[in-house]
């Protein structure tokens, strides 16, 4: 006769395990998602220079890595925070917040970098270009091409730094499912045997 199995237990089982398979598939989204974003960031590098934007946009619609021009009316802050420069050494870029007319958000320009984060920054504002990059706290900013006095080029914007895990998280997904599925039939086949043999 065929033992029943333990009702909870496999249910609790069966729920992880159906969890971890649908994460895995999410993952599987997200990559061809991913995949999709990084090709129009790189077909952005071949488009034609735009104008800053200075209104809202909408997140999915963020032109970024396009090669851009902006006029910096006024610089009204600033602010540094890690980065690099052209050749690679860690330091700290440092970004500007401009007016750009009496309406609007203005623009952050990222105008170059140092080694040191507090650096005289004797930047007026006016006609910049560069790369359009993303930013935490603004969503974008233009990373200038060419850097005041006192400081370097920052290092362009790179698409080869954003991550594409997804597929190697939705492989982790799928073998932990399949791990405890394995795991757990051991336990029971154990269980079973156990309970057979006593008198």
């Amino acid at each position: 006769m065929i033992r029943k199995l333990p009702l909870l237990p496999t249910l609790v089982v069966g729920i992880a395990v159906a969890i971890m398979i649908a994460l895995g598939f999410w993952q599987l989204r997200r990559a061809g998602e991913k995949e999709a974003l990084l090709a129009r960031y790189r077909a952005a590098q071949n488009m034609p220079p735009i104008s800053f934007p200075t209104s809202p946009i909408h997140s999915d619609r963020l032109p970024l890595f396009r090669y851009s021009t902006g006029v910096c009316l006024r610089p009204v802050s600033r602010r540094s925070t890690a980065g690099q420069n052209r050749h690679g050494e860690p330091g700290y870029v440092h970004i500007v917040e401009c007016s750009t007319g009496a309406e609007g958000p203005g623009m952050s320009v990222e105008v170059g970098w140092s080694k040191n984060p507090n650096v005289a920054l004797n930047w007026p504002g006016g006609p910049v270009s560069g790369i359009i990059a993303p930013d935490r706290k603004t969503r974008l900013r233009l990373v200038a091409a060419t850097a005041p006095p006192g400081l370097e080029p920052s290092a362009p914007p790179s698409i080869d730094q954003i991550p594409n895990n997804h597929r190697s998280y939705a492989v982790q997904w799928f073998l932990f499912a399949l791990i405890a599925a394995v795991i757990y039939v051991l336990a029971l086949r154990k269980k079973l045997k156990d309970e057979a043999t006593k008198p």
